[in-house]
C-alpha cells in the first residue's frame, strides 16, 4: 500500500505543479487513494522531496536531484531563502522557515548526509535538526547563518 501511494505522489508531482501537502492528499483522494496529512508528510521525507519554484511565484513539490552529492551551497538559493533563523541549544538546531517550507529545508539537510546530523522533524515553518554533539550543532547552526547572510 505504501508503495503504490509512493508511486502515486510520483507521478502526481510530475503531472501537477502541487504546492502543499493538502493539495497532494486532495489529489491523491481524487484517484481513489485516501491518506492522512502525517501519512503524507512521511511520504514526502522518504521520497526526499522538495519545494522547487514554478516561475509564477509559487513552489512545488518536486523528486531531488540525481547527483546525490549535496552540500549546503547547492541548495537552491529560492528554498535557503525562506529560511528565517537558525539557533541551537546542546545538540538541537532549531530552523525557522516561512510557511509551508520546512520540509523542504529539511529534506535538504536529510540529502546532505552529514555525519553530524543524526536526522531531522520538519513542521510547517520549524525544523528541528538533531546533531550528534553540541560542537556540531553549533558548526552547523553557524554555517547555517552564514547561508542565511549570503541568500
Amino acid at each position: 500500500m505504501k508503495g503504490k501511494r509512493q508511486e502515486r505522489i510520483l507521478e502526481l508531482i510530475q503531472k501537477y505543479d502541487i504546492e502543499t501537502q493538502d493539495d497532494l492528499i486532495e489529489k491523491l483522494r481524487l484517484i481513489g487513494c485516501e491518506a492522512t496529512q502525517a501519512t503524507i508528510s512521511r511520504d514526502i521525507r522518504d521520497l526526499k522531496l522538495t519545494k522547487m519554484p514554478t516561475g509564477a511565484g509559487t513552489y512545488k513539490y518536486v523528486r531531488p536531484q540525481p547527483d546525490g552529492g549535496l552540500n549546503m551551497e547547492k541548495l537552491n538559493i529560492p528554498i535557503l531563502s525562506s529560511v528565517r533563523s537558525a539557533d541551537y541549544a546542546g545538540n538541537i538546531i532549531v530552523i525557522k522557515t516561512i510557511p509551508s517550507m520546512a520540509s523542504a529545508i529539511a529534506a535538504g539537510i536529510d540529502g546532505m548526509e552529514m555525519r553530524e546530523v543524526l536526522g531531522c522533524v520538519a513542521g510547517d515553518d520549524c525544523v528541528i535538526v538533531i546533531a550528534r554533539t553540541e560542537d556540531d550543532a553549533s558548526a552547523i547552526c553557524n554555517r547555517m547563518r552564514e547561508i542565511i547572510r549570503l541568500s
